[in-house]
């Protein structure tokens, strides 16, 4: 049985909150892809492959944060990682408009990632506490269709931060939208995740839940 929404939160805006959660993801990685050469430029990086690390590093950062994310969640619920997560990625980006040097940068882009790992993660497993079957499905996808809109205009409005300002606009622009995003999530998305459904923090649980993603084939 499908669990209803809490009182006040229609379902248009739960599938757009959601997808403005995970959209982070993606806006962290291709607004600022018409960057790369100007942030070269002011660092120096003679080699422009080595450009591209900034967004390699990113990656990192968010595929190994889903590793750890995913427990905590199971453990502590859904909303405190989730803000946790985000307040991250805030602080990353904005830290990243001052970065001194292209090695600070890298690294403020590795916490970045760490901290978008949340809202991929935390997002599905809210419609997966509130929905199961193909009503799951049906909001998954209008999700991920509000959600694929942002690697479209992404680059689009990096470009158009470029003609109005420097490259550090771009970071303060990613700031100020996960600082509006995570409000959104802290006032209007409730705690999905009862109690009596939480997972203890033990090796134990980790590896068990891991061995079930892996083998049932239904996840």
């Amino acid at each position: 049985m499908n669990s209803p929404l809490p009182p006040g939160l229609s379902r248009t805006e739960f599938v757009a909150l959601i997808a403005a959660i995970m959209s982070l993801n993606a806006l962290a990685i291709d607004v600022m892809l018409p960057a790369l050469p100007y942030m070269g430029e002011d660092f120096g990086v003679a080699v422009e492959n080595d450009r591209q690390f900034v967004v390699s590093i990113y990656m990192i950062g968010f595929g190994a944060g889903q590793l750890l994310v995913g427990p905590l969640s199971d453990r502590f619920g859904r909303r405190a990682p989730l803000i946790a997560g985000i307040g991250l990625y805030v602080a990353a980006a904005l830290a990243a408009a001052l970065a001194p040097s292209f090695g600070i940068l890298l690294a403020l882009r590795l916490a970045q990632g760490l901290g978008a790992a949340s809202t991929r993660v935390i997002a599905i497993a809210v419609v997966r506490d509130l929905y199961s079957g193909r009503a799951m499905a049906e909001v998954m996808s209008l999700a991920f269709m509000v959600f694929m809109i942002v690697p479209i205009i992404a680059p689009g409005v990096g470009q158009v931060l470029l003609l109005v300002g420097p490259w550090h606009s771009i970071f303060l622009f990613m700031g100020g939208l996960a600082i509006a995003f995570g409000a959104w999530a802290a006032l209007r998305l409730p705690e999905t995740l009862e109690p009596s459904r939480r997972r203890p923090l033990t090796a134990g649980s980790i590896l068990g839940g891991f061995r079930l993603v892996v083998t049932d084939r239904g996840r």
